[in-house]
């Protein structure tokens, strides 16, 4: 049974944030808020924390596809080649914020994610999921959690979440009411900037 805890974005407790670190870094799963939808999280450097999640999803780890949740932009230089300066001012000027961003991934990535040639960066506007971070030392990958219901998409409600999801996770964090639109997906890998999945983020920043 997955502990619910309550956290207020606009200042979240220091000491329940602490608390769900720990967990993370004993291999523990995770649901928390972000500026989007509600995300499914790990510790990025624990192979079988990472593995797990994979299986829920019904995927392979090295296929899989997870975002790289960070608390700002000084994590890139660990996990992304380097960057040309247009590329950095755009990702300046969207995050933090309801984006995630394809970048081509470095030789640093965790062993895990070897294979990677490219990773997906996320920065959300939301204090509680950059608080995580920041205590934890490093990202948290994270992909959606998605809902059975062909209309919902997303599920919006923590309450409801966490009886979906209590058996599957070790913490549903309650952060209030999530949204029903994803981020947007920009790869920029390329020359050109591609829109991969048009969300909640604008295209306005392109």
């Amino acid at each position: 049974m997955a502990e619910f805890v309550k956290l207020y974005n606009d200042n979240p407790n220091q000491r329940q944030i602490d608390k769900v670190v720990k967990i993370l870094k004993k291999g523990g799963l995770i649901i928390y808020p972000t500026d989007t939808v509600y995300g499914l999280g790990c510790d990025i450097t624990n192979t079988k924390a990472l593995e797990k999640i994979a299986q829920m999803k019904g995927i392979k780890l090295d296929k899989a596809n997870f975002s790289f949740v960070c608390n700002d932009l000084s994590h890139l230089s660990d996990y992304v080649k380097q960057i040309d300066s247009p590329t950095f001012k755009l990702l300046k000027r969207a995050l933090p914020g309801p984006y995630t961003f394809i970048l081509p991934g470095s030789n640093n990535l965790p062993k895990s994610f070897k294979n990677k040639k490219t990773v997906g960066i996320r920065i959300p506007d939301n204090n509680i999921a950059r608080a995580l971070v920041t205590s934890l030392g490093n990202p948290i990958v994270s992909t959606s959690i998605r809902d059975d219901d062909d209309v919902l998409e997303y599920t919006t409600d923590p309450e409801l979440i966490f009886e979906k999801w209590n058996h599957l996770v070790d913490v549903v964090i309650d952060g209030g009411y999530g949204d029903n639109y994803a981020s947007t997906i920009i790869d920029l890998t390329d020359d050109y900037p591609e829109v991969i999945r048009e969300g909640k983020g604008s295209l306005d920043i392109l």
